[in-house]
């Protein structure tokens, strides 16, 4: 079947369009339902002109198992300011699953206001593979990059509104790292849960009221729209992605290929504690931080550590508020589990002992903080770090 070259075929969603709806009709019976049809005529880089590239896929099952699926379209949006890393993350990350097998393959496309290259953070320019606004559906997933022009790319009005355009041609969307605020000046965000880069968070927030922004998660997924933290937390987004669409094991061997030592879920915070812990003046708080990392399989409740350091519960709380900006007891269930997280993804002991190791009195108190802090069980965690 052959049609003019570039041309994208359009039509009611009952028949075929840039995105089609339910079908039925084939030898398994008249009204059984294939699931979405998407149909893109071949005029991409490198492709043969009037090409029909054709997805079938029943959403119940996902989009590419037990489905017919041929050329998945990822799209990238680039802009000057862009960080260099949000985009390799992403592109590598896909590129690598096609040379792990992955069937159908993705074809990766990066795309820029004008067609021209773009200048990274970095100061290094970045060619792309087209203008934003030739590009024409279906699209199977379309990434906006961040980096420092995020807020100059979100106050330009014909990218933002080439961004909605693609969106509405898109199974699903995604930001990378500051990428959200384009996505939020698009109105993509509004009324979902999203996250950005932690420095930035407040920002967005303040800007797009009716974004709920976490500055805490890897990345969340909100519906078909995701957002991920700041840089290389698009990395692990994308895991995500591949996962959802080939299976966890090539997305491990994606992940071991990228040397990523965990696949990690979205929900774990961005930074370490131990990293952005700020490091008190205070040198009776810094006696009892350090205690508390000596001895966290101890007695570390606020009785016991106000004791060590000669002062009343009271005002080791007032202390701690004002120079750590959590309370004693958080501090160490925060950092009992980020140890426990780390012996959970970098050892094979049994999960009674690193209880007993992190001051869990025992694995089910364990796995209920556990769960409330990284939103999965630590079986899961484990498992997803194999």
């Amino acid at each position: 079947m052959r049609r003019a070259p570039g041309r994208p075929v359009r039509g009611h969603a009952s028949s075929i369009g840039a995105r089609c709806g339910e079908l039925t009709g084939t030898a398994a019976g008249p009204s059984v339902p294939l699931g979405i049809l998407s149909v893109r005529l071949g005029s991409a880089p490198g492709e043969p002109s009037g090409i029909l590239s054709v997805r079938i896929g029943s959403p119940r099952e996902g989009p590419y198992r037990g489905a017919m699926v041929v050329t998945p379209l990822i799209v990238m949006v680039a802009y000057d300011g862009i960080e260099l890393v949000d985009v390799a993350s992403v592109t590598s990350g896909f590129d690598y699953a096609n040379r792990l097998g992955a069937s159908p393959a993705y074809e990766v496309r990066l795309v820029t206001p004008l067609g021209r290259p773009v200048r990274c953070d970095s100061g290094l320019e970045l060619r792309g593979q087209g203008r934003i606004d030739e590009v024409d559906g279906p699209i199977d997933t379309l990434v906006v990059s961040g980096g420092q022009g995020h807020e100059a790319a979100a106050a330009n009005p014909r990218l933002v509104g080439q961004v909605m355009r693609l969106a509405g041609l898109s199974r699903r969307v995604a930001s990378v790292c500051t990428g959200a605020t384009v996505l939020a000046a698009a109105g993509l965000l509004d009324n979902r849960r999203a996250t950005t880069h932690w420095y930035e968070a407040a920002r967005l927030a303040a800007s797009f009221p009716k974004v709920r922004v976490d500055p805490a998660p890897i990345f969340v997924r909100d519906g078909e729209v995701s957002t991920s933290g700041g840089v290389t937390a698009s990395l692990d987004l994308t895991l995500s992605f591949i996962e959802e669409d080939h299976g966890p094991e090539i997305a491990r061997r994606v992940a071991m290929g990228m040397v990523t030592y965990l696949q990690r879920p979205g929900g774990q915070t961005q930074l370490s504690l131990f990293t952005n812990l700020p490091r008190s003046d205070q040198a009776l708080v810094r006696r009892v931080i350090d205690h508390v990392i000596l001895h966290l399989d101890g007695d570390l409740g606020v009785a016991r550590l106000a004791a060590l350091a000669g002062v009343s519960e009271r005002h080791l709380n007032r202390l701690f508020a004002e120079h750590v900006g959590k309370s004693p007891s958080r501090l160490v269930r925060d950092m009992r589990l980020e140890v426990a997280s780390l012996l959970l993804s970098r050892t094979a002991e049994p999960l009674a002992a690193i209880a007993r190791r992190c001051g869990f009195t025992s694995t089910e108190t364990f796995r209920q903080a556990f769960v409330a802090w990284a939103g999965v069980p630590p079986s899961k965690f484990r498992a997803a770090g194999r």
